[in-house]
């Protein structure tokens, strides 16, 4: 909490509102018409651990920004309890804007930052989403394997992670490597084809591998259910490159 970190602004335009922290990236959109849908796809892909997971009891995201994730877990998992960590108060103090819902019994937005969190509160959840960044990419914070290592431990046994990578490509090896040594289970990379981000999967067991027949009938079911593209992002998975062990 030291000051420096960037102020957001927001920019309205053709029927969505967007989140930025710079003039060349969008953080985060909304549509006016319909607040929860996912509208970057990179928020769409992460929702792929409803393949794995279709009933998590406990959701942690690190990094709020518009809220795009928290809101569709909230409206769409109703018995899930959602935990999203915000090291940006200014961050925090757009949520009316994007239609974030207020804390309740099952939803809250925490001031911290997220691994100095994860290291302090026990936690024992289903999912972690990671999402935050500073003016060069994903959160320095963030890429050690002390954190991811803590990360795995409070995890349940079939739980899963997901990151989103985004600016300055150097930052990438350090989290693939962390997550590979934390992580028994596969640890998946998937570029986000329509935008220049990576998203890795990390499985605390291969499930992958365990029931895949169940995996592609689950992938339709969610895809009806939800309207997102389930069944391509399991293929994406599937023939996704994975991580190697240093």
């Amino acid at each position: 909490m030291t000051g420096t970190l960037p102020r957001p602004f927001i920019v309205d335009s053709a029927g969505e509102r967007h989140l930025l922290f710079s003039s060349a990236n969008v953080q985060s959109s909304m549509r006016f018409d319909d607040p929860y849908a996912l509208v970057i796809a990179y928020t769409r892909k992460m929702m792929a651990f409803l393949l794995f997971l279709p009933e998590p009891q406990h959701i942690l995201m690190i990094g709020l920004g518009g809220g795009s994730l928290a809101k569709f877990c909230y409206r769409h998992l109703p018995r899930t309890r959602i935990s999203v960590v915000e090291i940006n108060a200014s961050v925090i103090s757009l949520r009316e804007h994007f239609s974030i819902p207020p804390d309740d019994e099952r939803f809250e937005v925490i001031y911290d930052d997220g691994a100095t969190y994860l290291a302090r509160v026990p936690l024992r959840l289903d999912v972690i989403l990671i999402d935050a960044f500073d003016e060069r990419g994903a959160a320095p914070s963030l890429a050690s394997l002390d954190f991811y290592r803590q990360a795995s431990q409070s995890l349940t046994p079939d739980g899963v992670l997901i990151v989103n990578l985004s600016g300055e490509k150097t930052r990438y090896p350090i989290h693939v490597q962390g997550l590979c040594e934390a992580f028994e289970g596969a640890v998946i990379l998937v570029p986000v084809q329509e935008e220049d981000n990576v998203l890795l999967f990390a499985f605390k067991r291969p499930t992958l591998t365990e029931v895949p027949q169940m995996l592609d009938e689950r992938a339709t079911e969610l895809e009806d259910t939800l309207g997102l593209e389930f069944r391509r992002f399991l293929r994406r998975l599937r023939a996704g490159p994975t991580g190697v062990r240093s």
